[in-house]
């Protein structure tokens, strides 16, 4: 597949798609407390997407395996990996931790984030998986410099959170973005470095780290779309879309409203 680098233009259209990404995460980081359902959730973001002109990218987003996406958010549950299905049946309970993916298209443009939410008090031990799942993000991020490769970033990932005795999910990946939600290059979350596609300034990639509490082994669910850990334990997911730039990484979409609110 082809890799479409972006101008400075592109670049900021996409950097607008990206902070809205950021604004509706932390609008649901607000909403997010015991006895809230994910279909509650799910309705507060397609309305405050549209409100501020732009489409959610996920809803009626293809499926290889079914019927299209249904939702406008992706919201993954403790054991959920990802792709988790918002309904009126799950109800947010304390200690849950649920991890929110969310895509929007701004002016012809994608953009794409997710964060792992703590639901009330969470253990020690879950909360040091967000900590490193959310570390190992910008372990990765720090490797996206033109010059560097695909592969660097994956084992920036995979290295960091294995020392910490974590799995690292193998089957699904970052992606380059941006006038499609998925463009290449694929983006491992595992990998040696110096191998795979170089990066190259004016790339734009979503890099996400889904990182599980200890196997990395998934299940598919019968909804075609929710990707679950098998042994049933917690997994993180915390995602950034980035623009490759000469020395460091340009970060479009953002966590600052989410963490300062």
């Amino acid at each position: 597949m082809k890799i479409f680098l972006k101008t400075e233009d592109e670049i900021d259209l996409m950097r607008r798609a990206n902070r809205l990404v950021g604004a509706t995460l932390a609008e649901l980081g607000r909403n997010i407390k015991p006895g809230v359902t994910t279909l509650q959730l799910d309705k507060i973001a397609d309305e405050f997407i549209r409100d501020h002109g732009a489409t959610p990218t996920f809803k009626n987003f293809p499926n290889p395996f079914g019927e299209p996406y249904p939702a406008s958010i992706c919201t993954s549950v403790n054991d959920i990996v990802v792709h988790g299905i918002p309904s009126d049946k799950v109800v947010l309970k304390d200690g849950d931790i649920i991890s929110i993916d969310c895509g929007t298209l701004l002016d012809g443009y994608n953009g794409d984030s997710c964060y792992t939410f703590a639901v009330g008090e969470i253990s020690s031990e879950v909360s040091k998986l967000l900590e490193v799942t959310k570390k190992s993000l910008y372990l990765g991020i720090e490797q996206a410099v033109a010059g560097k490769h695909v592969g660097d970033i994956g084992a920036a990932v995979q290295e960091y959170c294995e020392e910490c005795g974590y799995g690292v999910v193998r089957e699904l990946t970052g992606h380059g973005i941006g006038k499609e939600m998925h463009e290449a290059p694929q983006v491992p979350n595992y990998g040696s470095k110096g191998n795979g596609v170089m990066l190259k300034a004016g790339m734009c990639i979503a890099i996400e780290p889904m990182i599980t509490m200890s196997d990395r082994k998934i299940w598919m669910l019968p909804d075609k779309w929710s990707i679950i850990t098998r042994d049933r334990k917690p997994a993180a997911h915390f995602e950034h879309t980035i623009a490759i730039r000469k020395g460091k990484a340009e970060i479009l979409s953002t966590f600052e409203e989410i963490e300062n609110h």
